[in-house]
């Protein structure tokens, strides 16, 4: 007898349980309005991560051996074939490479420039919407506290408003609905600020690869004067 009572109470308890438990979707709802821009930010970071990531490996995959092939050329007199081979390749580094070839006998030091202005352009292709990124993880925290503070704003107004003793259930509603969006405008805040530190991190590595080349080739222009 015992144990059908504790066994029909465990069983209200966990019907109750499920009765109370509210999906991600209710829950998201219950932020208000201050979702909507939250959510819109969360889009717009992982289109601009993506997007990145994607344009940085293709500005990665520069070929084996092309500095290597532009050298020999460059040595042997073959201007003509080492800016082909450049040109074929759409990389910032085969970029550097074509228009360093294409100074050929001018002056060093305007060969040098040619190749910084066309280093400079194409980090600033691969440094774009980083920054933009980067705003959308120090302001998504931001409006999620300001949902909070309006939500619990709401709530105060809502128990002023009661008539008599206060009902915990109407307190405790009230301040988890003005919490979500903080949990919200935090989520989005860290994977904003992470993947804007990953695509710093792979930006300074191509760059790293653009400034090598350029000192390769300005080394051989040196050797062969």
């Amino acid at each position: 007898m015992i144990l059908l009572q504790v066994t029909t109470v465990a069983d209200s308890a966990i019907v109750n349980a499920s009765d109370s438990s509210v999906n991600l979707f209710d829950l998201l709802l219950k932020g208000g309005y201050v979702m909507i821009p939250l959510l819109l930010l969360s889009a717009a970071a992982i289109a601009i991560f993506v997007e990145r990531v994607l344009t940085i490996k293709r500005s990665a995959k520069t070929p084996p051996g092309l500095l290597n092939q532009v050298k020999a050329l460059v040595t042997e007199g073959k201007i003509d074939q080492a800016k082909m081979i450049c040109s074929q390749n759409e990389t910032p580094i085969a970029k550097m490479l074509e228009k360093g070839v294409s100074r050929i006998g001018s002056p060093l030091k305007n060969i040098e420039v040619s190749i910084e202005n066309v280093g400079k352009v194409e980090i600033y292709r691969l440094e774009k919407n980083l920054s933009l990124l980067a705003t959308i993880s120090g302001a998504a925290p931001m409006i999620g506290f300001l949902g909070t503070v309006t939500g619990m704003i709401q709530a105060f107004i809502a128990i002023a408003q009661e008539e008599g003793s206060v009902s915990p259930k109407l307190l405790s509603e009230g301040i988890y609905e003005a919490m979500i969006t903080t949990a919200v405008g935090l989520s989005v805040g860290i994977i904003a600020y992470l993947g804007y530190n990953y695509l710093v991190t792979q930006v300074q590595k191509v760059i790293h690869k653009m400034e090598y080349t350029s000192v390769e080739f300005i080394d051989l222009l040196q050797e062969s004067k």
